[in-house]
């Protein structure tokens, strides 16, 4: 018989709220290291992929820990990005729903300073915060970490390069005796210097269901397109799975905006995100997409950070990442709760080698996806125009004259008249250009 989170030792009201938000099974991480957290004898690694319910791992323990009575700062969690911050401080929030004498606090950075100068006035436990604001707030003196007993590093693998410069300050402000808790999808030699530099001798590392890294739920396929052909291969895909959610992952800022452009142009309900993003059109963006009223998103690797929707059916992978993590932290994106994703991987010719590479080190298994026929891409582009046509809203400047004389030309046209027209139009227009091989002469 599976595990309930009263056998793991969580205590009654957040049992409530746990209930009342549907989560009845705890994961097998939360299973592994919420009594660990709770014995609060050591520091923790938890090593677990993208998807497995990593901040109730060590969220729920954690409400548990604190001590209302005390007025102060006992625990930190560090997040590489404003978005997962913003998402674990929900989550937290939603746990201590029956807690209401537990107060914590979102200090990220990307939006202004001083509100949150403001909020640390008042009694606070948990600070949820990025780095560079922690930093930031430490330096202005307007937060104490002297009685801070618990650091959380939560993906950590995707602050590595933050946290070389950073710890070492934040953790100059907290008491010598503290215990730091640090999750992660994957452990890559950067991350195991780090635990060797800043976590006890005695840590206590586990992982859940690394045998593969990447989640079960997911099919992992890859398609093979000459790069003139790369959008077309993409807006066809996107058209087979319309009305369903996905992120398109692209490796630069400038990519996403020129991919996200020819969607716009194509009327796919689509939005960018990435760091030179205002914090405001971010927050936007990813609330439509929360909302469901933009279905597609396109984004770099870490404005994708922090992104929990349940319905992302597909992740599509417009550029192969650089590293093998980055790929477990994009195709993670899908397959949550339980559900079933994919992850669609677009190579050219030269990049097909690296997929076997990517099979050994992730122990996942790619298939190969069939790249749509000349026809159906034809067929494809046909529909993306008449969807134009649909979607192109009336132009009020045109006179009455012109517009009149247009609808005489059409005016004894049947509506289906007009359409078998217009398709005919469209492909004439469009038809493929046929190169005349030279003709050979031979010699008598």
């Amino acid at each position: 018989m599976s595990k309930q989170f009263s056998d793991l030792g969580i205590s009654a009201p957040i049992l409530k709220a746990l209930t009342e938000l549907n989560i009845v099974t705890p994961t097998e991480i939360q299973q592994k290291t919420i009594p660990l957290i709770l014995a609060n004898n050591s520091d923790v690694v938890g090593l677990a992929k993208t998807g497995t319910g990593k901040t109730a791992a060590f969220g729920l323990p954690l409400l548990q820990l604190i001590n209302p009575e005390l007025p102060t700062v006992q625990a930190i969690i560090l997040v590489p990005t404003r978005e997962l911050g913003h998402q674990i401080f929900k989550n937290l929030e939603d746990f201590s729903k029956h807690l209401p004498q537990v107060s914590i606090a979102a200090t990220c950075g990307g939006i202004p300073i001083k509100p949150q100068i403001e909020r640390l006035t008042q009694p606070t436990h948990i600070v949820v915060a990025t780095p560079g604001r922690l930093i930031d707030l430490i330096q202005r003196k307007a937060i104490n970490l002297k009685e801070t007993q618990y650091l959380v590093l939560d993906e950590a693998d995707e602050m590595v390069s933050i946290l070389k410069e950073s710890l070492d300050e934040i953790v100059a402000e907290l008491p010598k005796k503290h215990t730091t808790f640090l999750f992660s999808a994957t452990l890559p030699g950067t991350i195991k210097q780090l635990i060797q530099n800043y976590l006890s001798k005695n840590v206590i590392q586990v992982s859940a269901d690394m045998e593969t890294v990447g989640n079960q739920g997911i099919d992992h396929e890859y398609i093979v397109v000459d790069p003139i052909e790369k959008l077309e291969v993409l807006m066809h895909f996107l058209n087979s799975r319309d009305g369903e959610r996905g992120i398109i992952f692209c490796k630069t800022k400038a990519a996403v905006n020129k991919l996200a452009k020819n969607l716009a142009i194509n009327r796919f309900s689509s939005g960018a995100l990435h760091g030179s993003l205002s914090q405001g059109i971010r927050d936007r963006i990813m609330e439509q997409f929360r909302e469901g009223h933009i279905n597609i998103l396109v984004a770099t690797d870490l404005a994708a950070r922090g992104i929990d929707v349940k319905e992302i059916s597909y992740v599509v992978n417009y550029h192969l990442p650089d590293a093998y993590e980055a790929y477990v932290h994009r195709s993670g994106r899908t397959a949550r709760a339980g559900a079933k994703g994919l992850s669609l991987t677009v190579l050219q010719p030269e990049e097909v080698i690296e997929i076997t590479e990517f099979e050994k080190a992730l122990g996942i298994k790619f298939s190969e996806f069939k790249k749509p026929s000349v026809a159906s891409l034809e067929e494809n582009n046909t529909l993306l125009w008449a969807k134009q046509i649909f979607k192109t809203k009336p132009n009020h400047d045109v006179s009455t004259d012109l517009k009149t004389k247009v609808k005489t030309v059409f005016h004894h046209l049947t509506k289906d008249e007009l359409i078998e027209k217009l398709l005919a139009n469209y492909l004439l227009q469009n038809k493929p250009e046929v190169v005349e091989k030279p003709v050979k002469k031979f010699k008598k």
